[in-house]
């Protein structure tokens, strides 16, 4: 087992092999059938880093869960053999609504990391939000992986000089956007490593360079590297557990001409305060359920969010809890611009990284286009509202 750990640390040559078709994995159906298949193929540390939520997990439950609350409300004799997937994201064209949402540390999950997923997102053409907390560099996913659309992602970081230094070297380096994390003022509690005794700054110290896209301020992050923190992990969490507010993401909005999306929007309140913040993207997100345990799944709180942005050029995005192509398919319906994946981003990346990846965007796919076939919609826009409903709102009359 230790092997693989060994295998993380090796240099990885930039000019990565990759194919635009991958043979389906024998004996798999659906996308939640790849965290089974997985599951004893990483050290259960790091399997568990990746699929914990916080507290009891409710809402990491849920955010699944919520989905098949929403029933289908298909229209017959309209169908289309070959539905368009194409729609846009901030004026980027792509081949389906999906992105790859800011995960973590992807280099525990599959030696090329972040790199083979970036090359998955190029060739499926999708967009991939590269997580302040990944194993490389902004500008080496960019340099390596010529190509692909990215997105840059951060914190409202304690230290402003993290957030001026990640935006020009998104700038620099030709990110699309930027994502900021607004959902995380501290870190969640995991209660699921606490029962296994996971120490997970320990375990990762084996194999892991350590965090490489704090720069903003090398003085200070050279007295906590001093002080022990050789992996940054303390120095990063510390950056995140700070007092920042609306005013702040308004100061952050006058230092780039990026497009600026936030994530971790889960109400309307806070939706109409992006809007006046003068940001162009929203992400309903519950942070994988990883932050605070009982809030509202994302799909729930999709419609409020969306109807609180409704004339304003604002676009929203769901991340949280997607695991089939029928999901994607609601989440557009209710009024998403474009949906996001992680955990399942991880599971392909650990069966088989780029081509794992390619595989569970593929079933992903084919699962939409049927769903849009069934239910009569030639493209997206013809995705609307009306195929959906709550089933709260469904009544059985005798």
């Amino acid at each position: 087992m230790w092997e693989f750990i060994h295998s993380c640390v090796v240099s990885i040559s930039p000019s990565l092999r990759y194919t635009s078709y991958v043979m389906p994995t024998r004996g798999v159906s659906k996308v939640v059938d790849f965290e089974k298949l997985v599951r004893g193929k990483v050290p259960d540390f790091l399997f568990d880093y990746f699929a914990t939520g916080a507290g009891e997990e409710q809402t990491l439950e849920d955010s699944e869960e919520a989905f098949k609350r929403f029933r289908l409300i298909p229209r017959v004799l309209r169908s289309s053999d070959s539905p368009n997937l194409k729609t846009t994201v901030l004026g980027q064209d792509v081949s389906i609504p999906l992105g790859i949402a800011p995960t973590a540390l992807q280099r525990a999950a599959h030696p090329q990391g972040e790199l083979a997923t970036a090359k998955a997102a190029r060739d499926v053409g999708m967009i991939m939000t590269v997580s302040c907390w990944s194993m490389y560099r902004y500008e080496e996913v960019a340099k390596l992986v010529p190509g692909v659309t990215l997105w840059a992602q951060l914190y409202p970081f304690k230290n402003p000089k993290n957030i001026v230094d990640i935006i020009r070297r998104a700038e620099n380096a030709g990110y699309a956007a930027l994502v900021i994390t607004v959902d995380s003022p501290k870190v969640g509690i995991f209660a699921r490593s606490i029962r296994s005794k996971n120490d997970v700054k320990e375990q990762f110290s084996r194999f892991t360079p350590g965090l490489v896209n704090y720069e903003g301020d090398p003085e200070e992050i050279q007295e906590w590297k001093a002080s022990g923190d050789k992996l940054l992990f303390a120095y990063a969490r510390d950056q995140l557990e700070n007092a920042r507010n609306w005013k702040d993401i308004r100061w952050i909005r006058g230092l780039t001409k990026l497009p600026i999306v936030l994530k971790g929007i889960l109400t309307a309140e806070d939706a109409r305060e992006a809007v006046a913040a003068g940001v162009e993207g929203i992400i309903v997100s519950a942070h994988g359920g990883r932050q605070l345990d009982g809030v509202r799944a994302p799909i729930e709180a999709l419609a409020e969010v969306v109807d609180a942005v409704k004339g304003s050029e604002m676009e929203v995005y769901l991340d949280g809890g997607v695991r089939s192509g029928t999901d994607i398919f609601k989440a557009i319906a209710i009024g998403a611009k474009c949906v996001f994946i992680g955990r399942p981003v991880i599971w392909g990346l650990i069966h088989d990284g780029e081509d794992g990846v390619k595989e569970i965007v593929e079933m992903l796919r084919r699962e939409m286009s049927n769903t849009m076939s069934l239910c009569g919609c030639k493209n997206i826009t013809e995705i609307t509202r009306p195929f959906v409903r709550h089933q709260s709102q469904m009544t059985c009359k005798l």
